[in-house]
């Protein structure tokens, strides 16, 4: 049952346990960035060896291995920017049932919120491939046409701009809203909400995202820029409206720049 709840007095979680749901979330991201890190150099390899030779379409196992690649990464840009979210909804949970049920309830938020995601990965692999089939993306991971990165550069700086990013980092920046307006008691309702708090996060970051193809995928610097870029987003100045105006109208300068010089 979708429901309001009064979070005027909304409880701060136990020292403790706090520091607890903090530190698992930190070892996750920590855990995905050391896999992308130890994996970067030999994907490096690999991919510099297929560039030499004729590209092969890719088989299910190499869609099975990017979106490996994608959801990993996707762990490792996203939690910290869904650590505030998770620690509002523990806090909440914990006020409304006994500490292990909350426990439970707040883990389905995670899973919820983790399967949002994994969609996002599985679009993402599949896109690539559609791009690379396309001749618009290389085996490098990389776009391959200035007219191509341009366009998704301006576009990215144009939903900067958009009522859908502004409704979508609403939420984001603002979690005890979005508690307290999608509240749903239960293991599942704490899915469903973090099924729905994930849709509002690729609502914010999807366009960001694809930069990524632009930039390159596995170029793990630009990876961490946008990942600090996104929690940046939800939690200072340039995810306000004015820094929005800002940041969008330098990618659609840049993009536009980029698209001129490919003509």
């Amino acid at each position: 049952m979708n429901r309001q709840i009064d979070t005027a007095s909304a409880p701060v979680m136990p020292t403790r346990e706090r520091a607890l749901l903090l530190a698992g979330l930190v070892a996750i991201a920590a855990i995905a960035w050391t896999y992308l890190v130890r994996e970067h150099r030999g994907m490096e390899s690999m991919i510099a060896a297929a560039s030499t030779m004729e590209m092969q379409p890719r088989d299910m196992g190499d869609l099975v291995l990017l979106f490996v690649m994608w959801l990993v990464m996707m762990v490792a840009m996203m939690v910290p920017s869904a650590t505030p979210a998770v620690l509002v909804y523990a806090a909440v949970a914990r006020r409304l049932a006994p500490s292990r049920v909350g426990a439970v309830w707040t883990a389905a938020f995670i899973a919820g919120y983790a399967i949002a995601w994994c969609t996002f990965g599985l679009v993402a692999a599949l896109m690539q491939v559609w791009l690379e089939r396309a001749a618009l993306v290389s085996p490098m991971m990389m776009s391959t046409s200035p007219i191509f990165g341009g366009v998704l550069i301006a576009g990215a700086g144009l939903y900067q701009l958009s009522p859908a990013k502004d409704i979508c980092l609403r939420y984001c920046r603002e979690p005890l809203h979005f508690v307290a307006t999608h509240w749903r008691l239960g293991g599942w309702g704490a899915l469903h909400m973090g099924l729905r708090h994930g849709a509002y996060c690729m609502g914010c970051c999807w366009a960001l995202m694809g930069l990524l193809f632009v930039v390159g995928v596995m170029n793990l610097l630009w990876v961490a820029a946008i990942a600090i870029f996104i929690l940046l987003e939800k939690i200072a100045f340039v995810g306000t409206r004015a820094g929005r105006i800002v940041s969008g109208s330098c990618l659609i300068a840049l993009g536009a720049v980029v698209f001129v010089a490919g003509v």
